[in-house]
């Protein structure tokens, strides 16, 4: 997959921030995104639409939720996956356009505690076998990528059976974040861009779990075939990965196509 080129971006942006001919608004997008992308998407929102002023309106959740209402027919234009798997599946199946799949980002994991919590995030994996550790949150793994990597982490650490009675399991990672925040969980794994949004950077403590204790999260996007938007949906592809978002999208700790982790 290849690093989408400044120009085409530039092309994509100005078709689409001509004025209609009609007095009408211009129609708006719908965006699947994974839950993970949240906070990094909402403020690149609205750099888009101060740049083409065409609404965008996102539904997160986790990605293989999202990849089974694509392919059964949700209304959507664009689909973000945390899963490159995903999205290469849909395509194969013909429900997003081939020509429009593309790495956008690879995803990092994190020990994330309250910051009024005792504990110490910093112990690395083996804070989980603390005893003040009641609950672990996770992702379910079943179709949530960062609930795979988090599983993943635990297999190679040697903890995961010792783990495992703690475990609860969060429906995407944003709610796993939550089952945290909430107390209803003592630490939990999830995702880096999450953990660093501002109205959680201040809330908690995490610790940078290795990459080599999971496989790469490649994430990965593309058209929906069905849209009706598509030159605005392929443009706010190319927005994403140009030089607009890719700043956006580096500063919530994603790493970049063509960029060393």
């Amino acid at each position: 997959m290849r690093r989408v080129p400044v120009l085409l971006v530039a092309v994509a942006l100005a078709a689409v921030s001509r004025p209609p001919a009609a007095a009408q608004p211009p129609e708006g997008l719908l965006v699947a995104a994974a839950a993970d992308l949240r906070y990094a998407f909402e403020e690149l929102a609205g750099v888009w639409r101060g740049r083409t002023a065409i609404p965008v309106t996102f539904s997160f959740g986790s990605s293989g939720q999202l990849a089974h209402q694509v392919e059964h027919g949700a209304p959507f234009d664009v689909f973000f996956s945390a899963n490159e798997a995903f999205v290469q599946r849909l395509a194969d199946r013909g429900h997003i356009l081939p020509d429009t799949v593309q790495l956008y980002a690879i995803g990092r994991i994190v020990l994330w505690a309250r910051r009024a919590s005792d504990l110490d995030v910093g112990r690395g994996m083996s804070v989980l076998l603390d005893p003040r550790v009641r609950y672990v949150a996770i992702a379910n793994p079943e179709h949530a990528p960062y609930g795979e990597a988090a599983r993943q982490a635990l297999v190679r650490s040697g903890l995961y059976h010792r783990v495992r009675p703690k475990l609860v399991y969060g429906e995407n990672i944003s709610l796993t974040l939550q089952l945290v925040q909430s107390g209803n969980a003592d630490v939990g794994l999830v995702a880096l861009s999450l953990a660093l949004a501002p109205p959680v950077l201040t809330e908690g403590r995490h610790w940078l779990v290795p990459a080599s204790m999971h496989d790469p999260i490649r994430q990965a996007a593309g058209v929906v075939a069905r849209s009706t938007r598509q030159p605005q949906a392929r443009a706010f592809l190319a927005f994403v990965n140009g030089p607009e978002g890719r700043p956006v999208m580096r500063r919530y700790g994603f790493v970049l196509p063509g960029e060393g982790p």
